[in-house]
């Protein structure tokens, strides 16, 4: 269950957005999806989220915004070289525009651009456009 709990939320929200809801309620939690979710609200992709009650099961209520066309979660989270993280965003996500991957590094849980920046490689956690 320990890794489907990211994909299970992230495939949560994408199916709200094409239903046209304004918030969705995810549950189970765990930090990695708290700061997958921060990630996503950084570059615009959620207005906002919440989360109720962390230190039991708790849940988090996220303020959709429509903007997310697809997000998914590896459950096998690959290792990337900081030189190869440019290789595997052109061979993931659709068009240079827009989108990101999400990274787990020693310096925490980047997107491609600031993992880029710091010279940090990592295991990719998954992707959002």
């Amino acid at each position: 269950m320990g890794r489907r709990i990211l994909n299970d939320a992230l495939r949560t929200i994408v199916n709200a957005e094409r239903r046209g809801k304004a918030s969705v309620e995810l549950k189970p939690i765990s930090t990695v999806m708290s700061s997958f979710l921060k990630i996503m609200k950084e570059k615009g992709y959620i207005k906002n989220f919440q989360v109720h009650d962390p230190h039991r099961v708790g849940r988090i209520t996220v303020d959709l915004q429509g903007r997310v066309n697809d997000c998914k979660a590896l459950t096998y989270r690959q290792d990337v070289k900081a030189k190869e993280i440019e290789e595997y965003t052109e061979r993931t996500l659709p068009t240079r525009q827009w989108g990101y991957v999400v990274v787990t590094t020693p310096d925490g849980i980047l997107d491609h651009e600031e993992a880029i920046k710091r010279n940090v490689g990592g295991q990719v956690l998954g992707f959002f456009y």
